[in-house]
């Protein structure tokens, strides 16, 4: 997997964390996706996702905590 292809959310500032994961997902070719890394599960995110961008893309967790999220969002 390339490190271009990881987002570290904890890197981020709050204030531009969601506007930086949906310039990512924007950014995204249909089929393409990246991996989101997280101190939380993001399922707020998902929900946002959805309102905003429709159901076209794939959010799959490659681990579920306690820790760490990672999640798998692929683009249609």
């Amino acid at each position: 997997m390339e490190n271009s292809n990881i987002l570290n959310a904890t890197l981020l500032e709050p204030r531009i964390k969601h506007a930086t994961i949906f310039a990512r997902y924007d950014a995204l070719q249909p089929g393409e996706h990246f991996i989101l890394h997280n101190d939380h599960d993001p399922k707020p995110l998902y929900y946002q996702l959805i309102q905003l961008r429709g159901d076209v893309f794939i959010w799959e967790y490659l681990e579920q905590g306690p820790e760490w999220f990672k999640i798998k969002i692929t683009k249609n």
